[in-house]
């Protein structure tokens, strides 16, 4: 779901490597960093990985325990550009995703398309895995300290430093914890503090924003429950999401269930408008969630050992900052650049892109002597021509269209869908042909006749 972000996590039993004993403990504060990279997730580990490699002296400055202990992840990790920097074999990797189920659902029905192509089973299957943050954000994390880049952990940038306009450095809360360098990474998450305190993003708005709620569950008593309830084999791996009043009441977003080696995550997310009015309980509804009809057998006699939650950016260009500033750059959620318009839920591949991009972008200006923002633009220009910014400008129109048909397309439509579903399958004495033609005139009934069916496929026409 994101880079860092806001949020609240407990993590029972997670046995994790503290890098402390890995990193510099106490760095070489005085000018000794051509670059200051504020937080170790993906774009910023991916960031710090480029610059490194690129022959820059990098700190990357993580304030958790290790990379990934703050940050908060739904499941899909999608790896086109990593495969590209770093061996992904050798990664924490738990699935991959062989299947793709999308279901719309009541209080008490579904109705689901399910998507399992055979060369998703291929190598390098589609490039979408399931990962555990924690373990995959410190090995990427490791990543690029192996390049060269520095990593200080339990460690909070306060404040950025400045210079007139330019920013020149970060304050932490370490004893004697300035850090001057040229250029400053900014990669702190959806819950940017330091960039909306030094101006260089205004606060998201409420309406932009998503709260999310996920759990880890295992299975105690069942050894082989994933593979026998998600109809998997070997590191084959489904992802499922959902949407409709049975997923999230009247809120606007979804649920989802992705496979882990021998946990599955399971969690929604929703706009947090809705949480402040309609929908005010996330914890709640998730319970709701997991105890509905179609969830509940998956996830049968399995106990929570994870809860988090946070919120996401879904703001799309419209409400992206700007990115580039003297001195410093805006990568990954920090720059808002997630993609969930219900059909594609996107972020990890877009915070490694940037990261990417921004590394280059440093190195570049780096070479050149220069720290303006002018020298910085080829990573705003390489973003904009990317799949990230592209992909976003081309959904920006769909997330307002669903908006304002909400109760059509999670309310009335999945209703109807579902009871023409089960009026066309019906077994009875009547023909086949009765049945169809009240299964039809169910779901002309919730779009509007002929009329509001010609008009729907042309709101949506830029689907296809």
């Amino acid at each position: 779901m994101s880079d860092t972000g806001s949020e609240a996590s407990t993590d029972a039993g997670a046995d994790r490597i503290d890098l402390d004993s890995r990193e510099t403990a106490t760095p070489d504060y005085d000018g000794a960093f051509d670059a200051v990279v504020v937080g170790a997730g993906l774009a910023g580990s991916t960031a710090a990985l480029t610059m490194a490699e690129h022959g820059l002296d990098v700190l990357m400055v993580e304030r958790g325990r290790f990379p990934g202990a703050k940050n908060v992840f739904g499941g899909v990790l999608y790896t086109p550009t990593l495969r590209e920097l770093v061996d992904v074999e050798s990664a924490p990797l738990e699935r991959y995703i062989a299947e793709r189920r999308f279901g719309m659902l009541t209080d008490d029905d579904e109705t689901a398309v399910s998507l399992s192509p055979g060369e998703w089973h291929e190598p390098p299957h589609n490039d979408s895995y399931t990962v555990r943050r924690g373990a995959f954000d410190e090995w990427l994390a490791e990543q690029a300290v192996e390049a060269g880049a520095t990593l200080v952990c339990r460690t909070t940038v306060t404040d950025l430093l400045r210079e007139g306009d330019r920013v020149v450095g970060v304050e932490t809360d370490r004893p004697d914890g300035t850090v001057r360098a040229p250029y400053v990474v900014l990669a702190e998450g959806g819950n940017s503090l330091v960039s909306e305190r030094a101006d260089l993003k205004a606060p998201e708005r409420r309406e932009n924003v998503a709260v999310g709620v996920k759990e880890v569950l295992e299975f105690p008593d069942r050894e082989h429950a994933i593979e026998d309830r998600f109809r998997v084999s070997g590191d084959a791996g489904a992802s499922y999401h959902y949407f409709g009043e049975g997923a999230v009441g009247d809120a606007f977003g979804g649920g989802f269930v992705y496979t882990n080696e021998d946990t599955v995550s399971v969690g929604l997310a929703y706009r947090l408008s809705d949480a402040a009015t309609g929908q005010p309980d996330p914890e709640a509804t998730l319970d709701g969630f997991k105890t509905h009809p179609a969830v509940a057998p998956l996830l049968r006699g399995a106990r929570t050992v994870e809860y988090t939650a946070k919120t996401i950016p879904e703001g799309g260009a419209e409400a992206m900052p700007q990115l580039v500033h003297d001195g410093a750059v805006l990568v990954g959620d920090t720059a808002g650049l997630v993609l969930n318009n219900g059909l594609h839920l996107e972020g990890t591949n877009m915070a490694v892109e940037s990261g990417y991009h921004a590394g280059k972008a440093v190195a570049d200006a780096a070479q050149r002597g220069r720290t303006d923002a002018d020298a910085l633009a080829g990573y705003r220009e390489a973003l904009e021509s990317s799949f990230v910014v592209r992909n976003l400008d081309r959904y920006e129109w769909l997330i307002e269209r669903v908006q304002e048909d909400r109760q059509l397309l999670f309310e009335e439509l999945p209703r109807a869908v579902a009871d023409a579903g089960s009026e066309y399958f019906r077994m009875d004495r009547a023909p086949k042909d009765q049945h169809a033609e009240t299964a039809k005139r169910e779901l002309l009934q919730a779009v509007g006749g002929y009329t509001g069916a010609a008009k729907l496929a042309v709101r949506y026409r830029n689907l296809l």
